[in-house]
């Protein structure tokens, strides 16, 4: 496949876009409330812009495009890290081949079903599954069972998991149909840069040296049948401005050539990582303000596409970033293998990153709660087909969220009656209250208030 990443035309996009007027900056915020999109080059104005007033302004843009489009809802998922031995060598990743000191595991399928039985009785019904790249310790059969088996645990009062997203090494058509036959939902691949020279240097051995392969990832696996896939960068390895840049030439290219852009990006920061130089000393590290600007511009760049922000980034920082864009949050999350069950007290030595967030699931859900965003645990799209293009019809226009507001109270309400402490299920059932009040219309609240009781009665897994 082509290289569609022009690193020249980038920098002479971000290079035009310097010093732009004020007024030519306003006429782009306006044009991105119309919930059409931005091209790379309005959004490198965007980026380039530097007075506080008119970047305030852009971040009051994202916050009521991202209430346009998805409202006050926060899904929320679990990581699952299955394996950490990997035979490439990224120079910002704990698991790296040449990390001597990395406690390497590879965990059985029953040590998988007590990870998932330990999620499910924390409430959890969203996991991305992942691992290191390794032919041997991490293979595609390895991967495909782990899914089949985290799918068959079932836990009291109703635990499951509902849908498994993927986060796995470059796969063949063939590979992806065989992982799509286990009923996943979205496949996620990071480019981690889109800097040529930057991505030679950070990956200096191991299969992922191959940028073009990792590049077209996406691509052979919408091939294979996949509708749902998600693209991100780690955000501090090379100029976030150049990145996102690469990520939104990334989603024009998905969607011109398979007719569907990303359903997911993902933003994460790079943080420390045990014996990883590059993460020990980003080589450009995004300051808190420039974070909070890439989130709010990409927001507004790609309206319909769902924004992921993980525990990398402190409980602060999560809570400023949420109304800039983001869709869905990991919480609760450990990025050692075994680490759900297992005493955690030298993690790091498993780990791939640090984490800035380690709250508790349920203190993350009454925080949430409490800023008025409502948590979802919703799978109803994956399993109503509501997915690839059939997705994006609904998304794009602001459509997809009167879906998204009536499952997530359904989810929540079963996490309320299931799983959350007393404050939260206090705090929680207030926010439903005021919901029904003032979010649904008169039809609509009859339809939730009516599934809202066949919850209380004891009825789980209620969508539409």
């Amino acid at each position: 496949m082509k290289d569609f990443i022009n690193d020249h035309e980038i920098e002479n996009t971000l290079d035009r876009a310097k010093n732009p007027d004020p007024m030519h900056i306003r006429d782009i915020i306006d044009k991105a409330y119309e919930l059409k999109g931005l091209s790379p080059k309005e959004a490198a104005v965007l980026l380039q812009t530097e007075d506080d007033e008119l970047t305030g302004e852009i971040l009051r843009a994202a916050h009521k495009i991202k209430k346009d489009i998805y409202g006050n809802r926060l899904v929320l998922f679990a990581p699952l890290y299955i394996a950490n031995y990997c035979t490439n060598n990224c120079l910002y990743c704990g698991f790296r081949r040449d990390n001597k000191e990395l406690n390497r595991i590879a965990l059985t399928m029953e040590q998988i079903k007590k990870e998932v039985q330990a999620l499910e009785r924390e409430g959890h019904k969203r996991l991305l599954m992942l691992c290191g790249e390794h032919p041997e310790r991490s293979s595609l059969e390895y991967f495909v069972e782990a899914i089949e088996t985290a799918y068959l645990v079932k836990t009291e009062q109703g635990g499951e998991i509902r849908r498994i997203n993927v986060e796995i090494a470059p796969l063949e058509v063939n590979e992806y149909k065989q992982i799509q036959k286990t009923g996943i939902g979205t496949v996620v691949l990071f480019q981690e840069t889109y800097h040529h020279k930057t991505y030679r240097i950070l990956h200096p051995s191991g299969p992922k040296k191959d940028y073009l392969k990792r590049l077209s990832a996406m691509h052979r696996a919408q091939e294979a049948g996949v509708d749902d896939v998600g693209i991100g960068a780690l955000f501090g390895l090379y100029d976030y401005k150049f990145d996102v840049l690469g990520l939104l030439m990334h989603a024009r290219q998905l969607e011109k050539d398979c007719g569907v852009g990303p359903h997911t990006i993902s933003v994460p920061r790079l943080e420390p990582a045990l014996n990883a130089p590059a993460a020990i000393k980003p080589p450009n590290p995004v300051s808190d303000h420039d974070f909070k600007k890439l989130v709010a511009i990409l927001r507004m760049a790609v309206p319909y596409t769902g924004m992921i922000l993980s525990t990398r980034e402190t409980p602060a920082m999560r809570d400023e970033v949420f109304s800039l864009g983001i869709s869905q949050i990991s919480a609760g999350s450990r990025t050692n293998p075994g680490g759900y069950y297992e005493d955690n007290s030298d993690a790091f030595r498993a780990a791939q990153f640090n984490l800035g967030d380690t709250r508790p699931l349920d203190e993350v859900i009454l925080d949430i709660t409490q800023r008025g965003h409502i948590p979802s645990f919703c799978t109803a799209c994956y399993r109503l087909g509501r997915t690839g293009k059939d997705f994006m019809d609904l998304a794009k226009p602001g459509l997809i969220q009167k879906f998204c507001q009536t499952n997530a109270v359904f989810t929540f309400k079963e996490y309320l009656l299931d799983y959350a402490s007393p404050k939260t299920r206090e705090a929680g059932e207030d926010l439903i209250t005021k919901m029904l009040e003032n979010t649904f219309k008169t039809k609509r609240k009859k339809i939730v208030s009516d599934r809202l009781k066949k919850i209380d009665d004891g009825e789980r897994d209620v969508y539409i």
